[in-house]
């Protein structure tokens, strides 16, 4: 699929990918495929899978168009300033689910395993923060923990535990 192009996997599944700000590393050569975030649009609910991606103006894009989301599932951790562009600092997770009307913000990529020089709790740490400051709710599910749409928001700092 390119970025805009949806699928119709049945009268009430959509997939459509969306753009994202990363790189493509498959194979010897990289950035010979796109980089891409998703949504799925079902009869009840619309989701937001960004996958690795730095903060941009498609995220406000993305929400004008396809908008609001009943939860964005958002990167937040593994950046640094000198990565700009393929990975957001948590603050702008939190910027990116306001830009695409999400109702709930899902943070991943940050609590299995460390690939950058930040503190491993520092993500979720500075991501809650910023939420609070803008009254986002945030879910933070342990590994394997089930999140139900419009039910059921695991939110329990289990990371202090």
């Amino acid at each position: 699929m390119d970025w805009w192009q949806t699928n119709k996997l049945t009268d009430n599944i959509h997939f459509t990918a969306t753009p994202a700000r990363h790189f493509s590393g498959r194979g010897l050569v990289r950035n010979k495929t796109f980089w891409s975030s998703f949504i799925l649009k079902t009869q009840s609910y619309n989701l937001f899978l960004g996958g690795d991606s730095g903060y941009d103006f498609h995220f406000k894009e993305i929400g004008e168009k396809f908008g609001p989301f009943d939860i964005a599932i958002l990167e937040c951790g593994q950046y640094n300033c000198a990565w700009p562009f393929i990975h957001m600092m948590p603050e702008q997770t939190v910027q990116a689910t306001i830009d695409l009307h999400a109702k709930v913000l899902l943070p991943v990529h940050w609590g299995k395993f460390s690939l950058a020089l930040h503190r491993w709790k520092e993500p979720i740490e500075r991501a809650l923060a910023a939420a609070t400051l803008q009254n986002l709710k945030v879910t933070t599910p342990m590994i394997g923990e089930t999140v139900i749409v419009g039910e059921n928001y695991p939110g329990k700092e289990w990371w202090n535990s």
